[in-house]
């Protein structure tokens, strides 16, 4: 399914270069580009080496595919039009990512050759499952997917402490992207731009603003609403809980969506650098697309595909599965994460979950490689406390990334067991399209690597609101009141970076 225009032709080795700049500097440097250069940031913040070691950024895409349904808009950086196609998005990215390929690493840590980084909404799994899940919904105004093609990478390893340019374009855009890269690390502050000021208007308008409803004022100077109200999303708990007992489930995970507008002065760049500061995240991501700004504070991998010895593709997942807030002293602190870690509720949710996906994984791995090495260990993060599970397996050869993704998209931990039913039931219950929130963010690389997370304790910034979900699983025993407090827990990271600056 090519598109009128030809697709790249890239240099087979990768020139590289290496930057004197540290993280801090570097990250400031990159969020002070023009928002027209559509800067995208993948971040580990190097607090889980070596599972999350990497910060890796672009800027200046070579290729953007923008999916709504099967309609297509294509841009290209050497060409003033679009092209508009009908097509399957995922056919579109295997079909790039061979025309892309590079000979596959023969290192872990070697760097990406050039990387598709990517968005893709809760809903896109809800159209690949068409058959299922069909009930009328209101118009999502988010892209299904966004691919944004680099052939030139920022990439620094905070375990090595080194940062790299790296081009498949050669010599001249490896140093045009060195001298800019420079330019913006020279700069004093941040560009202001009528495309910031309008994207950050805090006089935006709701697309449906019927859908919300006013909570009571969380933050100082600001304004937060729901889709719904606390008795609507108790009443909603019961429901589910109604279909467990009926049998149709054993678990689904309900969320809320929360709206926020912003304060003035309150940019995307200043509130990922204060979720880095005090909410530092493995998968981290600030990402511009054409009519939004994502922020991503996300704990969670969805998928992630690695090298290993002769030529076999490892794939690894972390559902999470199990919430307690952090404490106000050790001694609290020690009390919850024993209390999380006895939970027979919590490990009952994460094992369900475990079993999902361990399905899912069998559907591209090879016959009995699927295995769980990590089962409900303990995760710290400065807000609260996970369960997490590790699942690996090895993928069959002929299995390409729209095969990963039509088998396990979206996550198991976001939607329930068994998981149709489960995205069927949420579609009854939850009264707005989830969006980004709770779909996935992460990169394909052009040598076959590859590394998403789940969507969560992500937000879209657009016209001056910020939009994100928060919820978790429904099981036989849960408590309508206790669900609802753990999605408050989850969202308070989010909500704080959103804060207006005291003084």
């Amino acid at each position: 399914m090519r598109g009128a225009g030809e697709t790249k032709a890239l240099i087979a080795q990768p020139v590289m270069r290496e930057l004197e700049l540290t993280p801090d500097d570097l990250l400031r440097a990159l969020l002070r580009l023009d928002p027209a250069r559509r800067t995208s940031i993948l971040d580990s913040g190097g607090v889980r080496p070596p599972d999350a070691r990497f910060l890796i950024a672009g800027f200046d895409p070579f290729e953007i595919i923008e999916a709504r349904g099967e309609q297509l808009r294509i841009t290209r950086r050497d060409s003033a039009s679009e092209e508009l196609l009908q097509g399957d998005v995922l056919a579109l990215l295997d079909e790039r990512l061979q025309s892309y390929h590079a000979p596959p690493a023969t290192q872990a840590d070697a760097p990406l050759p050039g990387a598709c980084i990517a968005t893709f909404s809760y809903e896109l799994g809800q159209r690949l499952e068409a058959a299922r899940i069909n009930r009328a919904r209101r118009t999502l105004t988010e892209p299904d997917a966004v691919l944004a093609f680099y052939d030139t990478l920022v990439i620094h390893d905070y375990l090595r402490g080194t940062s790299r340019l790296v081009s498949r374009s050669g010599p001249e855009r490896l140093e045009e992207t060195h001298r800019a890269l420079c330019d913006a690390a020279a700069t004093t502050s941040a560009r202001s731009t009528s495309q910031t000021k309008a994207d950050l208007s805090p006089h935006g308008t709701r697309e449906d603003e019927d859908d919300f409803k006013r909570l009571p004022p969380q933050l100082s100077g600001q304004r937060v609403a729901s889709n719904f109200t606390r008795d609507e999303y108790l009443s909603a708990v019961e429901r589910i809980k109604e279909h467990i007992a009926a049998g149709d489930i054993y678990q689904a995970n309900l969320t809320q969506q929360l709206s926020v507008d912003l304060s003035p002065g309150r940019t995307p760049e200043s509130i990922f650098l204060r979720l880095r500061r005090d909410h530092p995240a493995s998968f981290a991501a600030f990402i511009r697309r054409r009519e939004d700004v994502v922020v991503s504070a996300s704990p969670e991998r969805f998928l992630r595909v690695e090298a290993a010895a002769e030529g076999e593709r490892q794939i690894e997942a972390w559902p999470i599965k199990g919430t307690r807030p952090r404490g106000a002293s050790e001694e609290e602190d020690a009390r919850l994460r024993l209390e999380l870690q006895q939970s027979e509720k919590d490990r009952a949710e994460n094992v369900m979950i475990v079993d999902l996906m361990r399905n899912d994984l069998g559907r591209v791995c090879r016959y009995g490689s699927v295995r769980v090495e990590e089962l409900c260990t303990i995760q710290e993060h400065p807000t609260l406390f996970h369960l997490v599970s590790k699942v690996r397996g090895t993928l069959r050869e002929e299995v390409r990334a729209s095969g990963l993704l039509r088998a396990a998209f979206p996550c198991g931990s976001i939607t329930g067991a068994p998981k149709l039913r489960a995205m069927e039931i949420i579609d009854e219950v939850e009264t707005v399209p989830r969006g980004l929130s709770m779909g996935a963010t992460g990169y394909f690389s052009f040598d076959g690597r590859m590394d998403l997370s789940v969507a969560i304790r992500t937000m879209t910034l657009r016209r001056g609101l910020a939009r994100f979900n928060v919820g978790g699983g429904v099981v036989a025993d849960s408590d309508p009141a206790q669900e609802y407090e753990e999605s408050l827990t989850k969202a308070l990271a989010l909500l704080r970076a959103l804060q207006k600056d005291e003084g």
